[in-house]
């Protein structure tokens, strides 16, 4: 082979080499960036997917933690209040004499239990742990209406449980309405309000009755003392 042959063979295929080693040197780095690049983008997909499940939690849990304390209060005393009213209206139903007192008491029953279902959906979900029963002094109330009968029964539920409860009951709820922090909380009171009113009203209405001079006949009319009543 001449010189000069030889030369430019070797020359091409150095070359060559030179050639396939600068492409081999520009495709490496840029495979690798965009591996990192598709590692960047599912590391950020991941974060986003674990955001969105923690703020999934955090919606089912609700505004535990949140709310306001005077809320929180305001939740428990309601239900203790409910708790109280379903008790002694279900004792007035089985043990008044009179038919009014029964009537009035089963619709207490009623009232509260749908409204004390409202407020344990409402609780679960702001994280708020209710009372599963009254207060002691509710309990002591409850004690004392119990020992009663009769007609003497009739009136302690009706001023009792009836008006004074009641009367309690409406100014929790009254300021809840109006100061409540959280909106639920305040579309609740707002909403019970009006029912809590109008049981108030019968219950000085029902007081009234019961409180006539004498005894109450099961037909819920006064009759004067001494007298037999009818049968």
């Amino acid at each position: 082979m001449k010189p000069i042959a030889t030369r430019t063979f070797f020359s091409t295929v150095l070359a060559l080499s030179l050639a396939g080693l600068a492409s081999a040197q520009g495709t490496g780095p840029a495979a690798t960036g965009g591996n990192t690049g598709s590692t960047g983008s599912s590391g950020k997909a991941a974060a986003q997917a674990g955001k969105s499940e923690a703020d999934a939690k955090s919606a089912v849990k609700g505004d535990a933690g949140k709310l306001a304390s005077a809320d929180v209060a305001f939740l428990k005393q309601a239900a203790q209040g409910g708790l109280a009213e379903v008790e002694s209206s279900k004792l007035a139903v089985s043990k008044a004499s009179n038919t009014q007192v029964k009537g009035f008491a089963q619709q207490m029953v009623d009232d509260h239990t749908k409204a004390n279902e409202e407020l344990k959906a409402l609780a679960s979900a702001k994280g708020v742990a209710l009372p599963t029963e009254p207060s002691v002094a509710q309990k002591a109330k409850l004690k004392l209406l119990e020992s009663a009968d009769g007609a003497s029964f009739d009136r302690r539920y009706a001023d009792s449980m009836g008006v004074a409860a009641h009367e309690d009951t409406v100014k929790l709820f009254q300021k809840a309405s109006t100061s409540a922090a959280d909106p639920q909380v305040k579309a609740f009171a707002t909403k019970t309000l009006p029912t809590l009113q109008h049981h108030l009203q019968m219950a000085k209405d029902l007081k009234s009755t019961t409180s006539k001079d004498g005894d109450v006949s099961a037909s819920g009319t006064g009759k004067a003392k001494g007298t037999t009543p009818k049968q």
